[in-house]
């Protein structure tokens, strides 16, 4: 019964939009290999797949879900369905199960699985993103401007089509504080802070939070300053929105549209 139920979590199911577009999902794939994994990364390192089956050559967007590193699940966004792009949509181990740089192992393990797979579902190896919220929009940073992340997977992050980090720490994010005794009030930009990997060759990004006035403590201003730092070193490629009127937790709806225009390549 048990093996049953595996098979039928990971083969596809149907589902048909208003317009007729068909879309499959692959749900529970496990993203490394099988072999030596404990029972904690066999449960949480796995990714579920919503994808067109009549589109070729789509898009892809990896979806980290937020929650401080410590929290959260996996879940695809309502607003990126139908639209012709697939979505994955991963868990990863949580502090404090594990370090907080686990987490960021599993964020570039579940990239590289999708770098590798999408191909096979119709999408374009060349057009994956990859974005998140909070604790999802740091991983997203640290996977696509810290090389080692992906490069453990001999995979180059510079191959990725861009990073839309939503409300994502630039500076060392506040888990790893916590961690190394730091107090949350204290910055840090160390080899865990995307602010450490500034660079001008890295893919194009789009930083998306609330309104500073509502957001978490200096959230605004950490991307700011990011974002001005990125043009500094000649990334040309970085924009900053910041979503006035909403908060932290309620920023998230409506930066997808955001998303949406970035990964088509329209005007933000």
């Amino acid at each position: 019964m048990l093996v049953v139920l595996a098979a039928l979590l990971t083969m596809p199911a149907w589902g048909q939009s208003e317009d007729g577009s068909a879309y499959a999902t692959r749900l529970d794939v496990l993203y490394y290999e099988d072999d030596g994994l404990d029972a904690y990364a066999q449960e949480r390192c796995r990714l579920d797949v919503y994808y067109p089956e009549r589109v070729e050559g789509f898009s892809t967007v990896v979806w980290f879900h937020g929650g401080g590193l410590v929290a959260g699940e996996r879940y695809i966004p309502g607003r990126l369905k139908n639209q012709e792009i697939a979505v994955v949509s991963p868990n990863y181990r949580l502090s404090p199960r594990v370090e907080a740089r686990v987490c960021i192992e599993d964020a570039a393990a579940a990239v590289a699985w999708t770098m590798r797979h999408v191909a096979e579902l119709g999408g374009d190896p060349a057009r994956v993103y990859v974005s998140g919220h909070s604790a999802g929009g740091y991983l997203t940073s640290m996977v696509g401007l810290d090389r080692r992340w992906l490069g453990a997977h001999g995979l180059d992050p510079d191959d990725l089509a861009g990073l839309v980090p939503f409300s994502g720490h630039t500076i060392t994010h506040f888990t790893v504080r916590s961690e190394r005794g730091v107090e949350g009030s204290e910055p840090r930009i160390d080899e865990l802070a995307p602010l450490w990997y500034l660079r001008k060759d890295c893919p194009p990004m789009l930083l998306i939070t609330g309104d500073r006035e509502l957001e978490l403590l200096g959230r605004y201003e950490e991307n700011a300053y990011f974002w001005r730092m990125m043009r500094v070193v000649g990334h040309e490629r970085t924009e900053l929105r910041e979503l006035k009127g909403f908060n932290h937790g309620e920023m998230v709806e409506p930066g997808l549209p955001l998303l949406l225009k970035f990964v088509r390549g329209d005007d933000l």
